[in-house]
Order: structure tokens, then C-alpha cells, then sequence
């Protein structure tokens, strides 16, 4: 893993809690993460993530957004301006965008449903995928795991050791990409074809 980049974590109060500088200590880690955050008040401070400069941006956000009854196009398409507004102002900096998290049985259709599509969406603007649902998620897959949080909501510790499993080696496969403002390199060839 190349190490000593500047990797900034993007969201809500998930994100916010989260003891990044320590699990990635060999990077210069920011912690933009805002309890309570939702598609539309992290589209008002996308400011603050381009003026960091990142060199990774590490996005999960939308929880909130089904939490306050936003339909699934709703949130779908607020990350999806997120996205292309980092894309736009951040040509350099590779993105990875993480599934929301399962909560409460009631909110998974929806939550899934809008994971799909953000699958999907990602790679219109380069960015990296990791999906996240199935290392947190219970035995129906439906909830998140009762030992991962206490409020279907928030991370306990044990919660953020299973995110952290799965993002470690997320964040190996997106350092593994060259950053996007580079152009691709063409070998050109002759091929004595017969």
C-alpha cells in the first residue's frame, strides 16, 4: 500500500465517529464526517473536501437521507451530484464510494435498492465500489448485525473492526489505481499478423 497520502473520510456521524487517523496511521487523515449529514447538507461543504486536496476520498453518506423518509431516487441522486461534483472539481483524486450501511429490517428494501444503483453509477465517474452490506448485515441479511450497533444506526466498536476489515483491503485495490488525471498510456505496436 503506498502510504504518507492525504485520504479524507466524507459523511455523516458514522464517518464522524470513526478513529481514522489511528486504523491509518501511515496517511495524513482527514475526518470530515458531520454528525447528522445528509446528501444535501454534505452537497453545501463539498468546499471543504476539494480544499483538503485528497489524494483518496473515502465516501459513505445517506443514511440520514432514509432516516428522514427521502425516496430512493432521492438519495440516489443526491450522492450521484456528490460524486460528480468531486469528479469535476477533483480530476486527480481517486474516489471510493462505500454502500450505506444496513440499519433496521424496515429500511432494507429501500437501502438496497439504492445501493444497486449507486453500484452502478460509480464507475460513470471512476470511482471504486466496496460493498459493505455483507460483512454487516445479520444472518437474513436484511439488518445490520445486533453486535455492530445498538441502535440500528451507529457503530460500536465491533462495527467499525468489520468496516475497517473491509475497507483496508478497498482502499489496497484503489491506491492500485493511478490517479485519474493521468492519461492513459497506448502502447502502439506493430503485430505481423498472418
Amino acid at each position: 500500500m503506498a502510504h504518507g497520502e492525504k485520504l479524507v473520510f466524507v459523511g455523516d456521524s458514522i464517518t464522524e465517529g470513526g478513529d481514522w487517523a489511528a486504523w491509518f496511521p501511515d496517511d495524513e487523515v482527514v475526518n470530515l464526517g458531520v454528525g447528522g449529514d445528509t446528501t444535501a447538507s454534505l452537497a453545501e461543504r463539498l468546499d471543504q473536501v476539494v480544499a483538503a486536496q485528497p489524494d483518496s476520498v473515502v465516501l459513505l453518506i445517506g443514511a440520514n437521507d432514509f432516516g428522514s423518509r427521502r425516496s430512493v431516487e432521492q438519495v440516489v441522486r443526491g450522492v450521484e451530484s456528490i460524486l460528480v461534483t468531486m469528479r469535476r472539481e477533483l480530476p486527480g483524486t481517486r474516489l471510493l464510494l462505500q454502500s450505506i450501511l444496513p440499519r433496521g429490517a424496515d429500511y432494507a428494501a429501500r437501502i438496497q435498492d439504492a445501493n444497486r444503483h449507486l453500484r452502478q453509477f460509480s464507475a460513470t465517474v471512476r470511482a471504486q465500489w466496496l460493498d459493505l452490506w455483507p460483512a454487516l448485515s445479520d444472518e437474513s441479511g436484511d439488518a445490520i448485525r445486533p453486535e455492530f450497533s445498538d441502535d440500528q444506526l451507529h457503530l460500536t466498536p465491533a462495527g467499525y473492526d468489520a468496516w475497517v476489515a473491509e475497507l483496508r483491503p478497498g482502499l489496497e485495490r484503489l491506491r492500485g489505481e493511478p490517479p485519474m488525471s493521468r492519461p492513459l498510456t497506448v502502447i502502439t505496436t506493430a503485430y505481423d499478423i498472418e
